[in-house]
């Protein structure tokens, strides 16, 4: 896990000065402070330590003991980001009450699972939620993987049928649009011969069958908590958007390695113990069989770095001749 004290997350950047001029709080003493007196006044919780700190972009997430067990405590100063964090929030409460694993927020005392406060410098949105013990997903354990595949197709299943006010509403271009697209003034060209693949690829595919849905968006090794080569709990779902499953599948499969830093592209027999777990809950069929290849290719491309070392442009290689 990560390490105690204060940390950023993915950036390369002070951590004090960081939470200086992005929460206008004066180290990790001053943070235990404010989240003493808030958790205290609204949520009625008393914090006895606050181990380690952790910050990502205008986000910080923090470990807390306190009389109701260990929590995590979200806090976000992008004033912009409040009404979809909020909602992301009580989306959470909705997909636990499903079954899906994910940690239920706690109410404040008021009621809501997401408040709005004072901090030092301007508006604070934070969210409470319980510590969910396990590990990182680690793309090695194929069995893990696989319940994490047949996890994202029942996430999938809940996420389709629901509607929370605040949420992304806005259908995107349709997937043969924004490929096409892409490939003719967006693609960098690092790889010829796969872009070419992807064309012949996308020659002739009809749109797929499902409509564009509430989707996960960053469904990862750093959002996936195992325990026993069983999902613990998905995480993070401040990315939720509308679009194909099929998209969430492929870009889970290209990025499902990641953690957060030095990133490497998936190995070929994790992608397919992904694929082999969602299809033990939903099949892809011979039309989304289709697209899953041109996503994860699509997807495999465009993440390949300017100065890749060579691990993205081989995985894309692999991807070719399978």
């Amino acid at each position: 896990m990560l390490s105690p004290g204060l940390s950023m997350l993915w950036e390369t950047v002070d951590a004090e000065r960081a939470l200086r001029e992005r929460f206008g709080l004066g180290g990790r003493a001053d943070a235990t402070r404010l989240l003493t007196a808030v958790l205290a006044e609204h949520w009625g919780l008393s914090v006895q330590v606050l181990p380690r700190l952790t910050l990502s972009d205008h986000n910080a997430i923090a470990w807390v003991s306190s009389d109701h067990g260990p929590l995590v405590v979200k806090v976000s100063s992008a004033q912009d980001r409040f009404a979809q964090l909020a909602a992301s929030t009580r989306l959470l409460t909705e997909l636990s009450t499903r079954g899906i694993p994910v940690p239920a927020p706690l109410p404040s005392r008021d009621g809501p699972v997401r408040l709005e406060v004072d901090g030092p410098s301007g508006p604070l949105s934070l969210a409470v939620l319980p510590e969910i013990p396990g590990d990182w997903l680690d793309v090695s354990d194929l069995p893990a993987v696989h319940a994490a595949g047949a996890c994202l197709a029942t996430l999938h299943d809940a996420l389709g049928d629901i509607r929370t006010q605040g949420l992304p509403d806005h259908a995107p271009r349709p997937l043969p649009d924004r490929l096409w697209g892409w490939l003719s003034d967006r693609d960098p060209g690092r790889v010829p011969a796969a872009s070419d693949r992807l064309a012949e690829l996308l020659t002739g595919l009809p749109a797929p069958e499902d409509a564009p849905q509430l989707i996960h968006g960053d469904f990862r090794a750093a959002n996936l908590l195992v325990r026993d080569s069983g999902i613990a709990a998905v995480l993070d779902f401040d990315d939720v958007r509308l679009d194909h499953r099929i998209a969430d599948l492929a870009q889970a499969g290209t990025y499902l390695a990641t953690r957060f830093r030095g990133w490497g592209p998936t190995p070929l027999p994790a992608r397919a113990a992904l694929r082999a777990g969602y299809e033990t809950v939903r099949p892809l069929g011979p039309l989304g069989s289709r697209w899953f290849e041109t996503l994860s290719l699509w997807m495999g491309i465009a993440a390949i770095p300017p100065q890749d070392d060579g691990r993205w442009t081989t995985a894309v290689d692999a991807l070719i001749r399978v």
